[in-house]
């Protein structure tokens, strides 16, 4: 089992940015891919960005390309989520995932085997 904690929301402004942290425990991390998610009010949960186990391949819906950056820390067992030139359309509440298989991440997203309970971006206009 692995546990997924996130922080770092918060209420911002437009232009404004954030860094968002996930933080696992229960099993090694390195193994695991993971990556961050977003949920708008009444839409859908959508994929935001994930980093593989090595890091070294890193994915972006084109809503986050230019605009967020995805990182790990495996020596602090956290993945961080950079958010620059934030907009109102940002506003969500943003999951942190983690699965052994960055094909999963990107492309399976109901198959993903952990999830963190979210934490709530607004961004004002």
């Amino acid at each position: 089992q692995v546990q997924l904690v996130e922080s770092g929301g918060g209420l911002v402004q437009t232009g404004d940015s954030l860094r968002l942290s996930c933080t696992a425990s229960g099993r090694p991390f390195t193994g695991l891919a993971l990556g961050w998610f977003r949920q708008a009010p009444g839409k859908e949960r959508d994929f935001v960005a994930a980093i593989s186990s090595s890091g070294v391949y890193l994915h972006y819906a084109d809503s986050a390309k230019g605009r967020f950056t995805i990182s790990r820390d495996n020596a602090k067992n956290t993945v961080y989520l950079e958010m620059n030139s934030l907009k109102p359309e940002d506003t969500a509440v943003y999951y942190c995932a983690a699965d052994p298989s960055i094909a999963t991440m990107t492309s399976k997203y109901d198959n993903i085997d952990y999830w963190g309970k979210g934490t709530l971006v607004t961004v004002s206009s």
